[in-house]
């Protein structure tokens, strides 16, 4: 029992240490607040919930770093946390969280520290389908016709929109997985499902929330204040 334990504990990785270029902001956008808490909180108020995690990794800035240490004590935060600086690009930030994850972990889940509307129970759902699979990332179907145009702005193609999903964090993999594919891939990709696709593997898409949005203009910041208060109490 005690094996099969160690082999399902799961380590989240967030990631915020981003520059918020678009959000046009003075500082890092994880600090903005949404109804008085900062949006970083609000995310890992929401992984200090999650049954399925056991540890988290905060990958920021290193300019950062004291003040998310304190976040600890200021947020009664309760299970184990360390918090790492990041490097020039968000593949290089995860790098660095990985670095830090616990030998004991057997699943890394890794997420946008700039998604704070994620829930408890989406982060769950993800992790226990990662289990299943191997690895796994939460999504969502397209609603909108899409269509792929060439260099000139010409349609190319209309892609079957049933086939097609927009992809959020948490991305969920089996580390072993996951480390491995790091060492066999080259090059940069978009996001860690991108790694496992070009390593060979396959990541399953797991049903999320049009609500788990990632802040990225400053029009996110009054839709997440929105989802806040619609929220019957959640995260108060």
């Amino acid at each position: 029992m005690k094996r099969l334990r160690e082999s399902n504990h799961c380590c989240a990785i967030v990631v915020a240490a981003g520059h918020s270029s678009r959000m046009k902001c003075a500082d890092s956008k994880i600090w903005i607040p949404l109804s008085g808490v900062p949006a970083i909180v609000r995310t890992l108020f929401a992984f200090e919930q999650a049954q399925t995690v056991d540890d988290v990794v905060i990958v920021c800035r290193a300019c950062d770093r004291e003040a998310m240490e304190r976040l600890k004590t200021e947020y009664s935060l309760n299970k184990r946390y360390r918090v790492v600086a990041g490097a020039n690009t968000r593949q290089e930030s995860v790098a660095c969280g990985v670095a830090a994850v616990p030998k004991d972990c057997g699943y890394f889940v890794i997420h946008d520290g700039a998604r704070p509307l994620i829930q408890p129970e989406l982060i769950d759902r993800v992790v226990l389908d990662g289990q299943r699979h191997g690895s796994a990332a939460l999504a969502i179907p397209v609603h909108d016709t899409i269509k792929r145009a060439d260099p000139d702005g010409f349609v190319v193609e209309t892609p079957p929109r049933e086939q097609l999903w927009s992809v959020q964090t948490p991305q969920v993999f089996r580390r072993e997985l996951y480390e491995s594919a790091m060492k066999a891939v080259q090059g940069e990709y978009t996001d860690d499902c991108q790694l496992i696709e070009r390593a060979g593997g396959q990541v399953h898409l797991c049903e999320g929330s049009p609500d788990n949005i990632k802040l990225t203009t400053p029009e996110d910041i009054l839709f997440a204040e929105a989802v806040l208060r619609s929220r019957e109490g959640d995260f108060k």
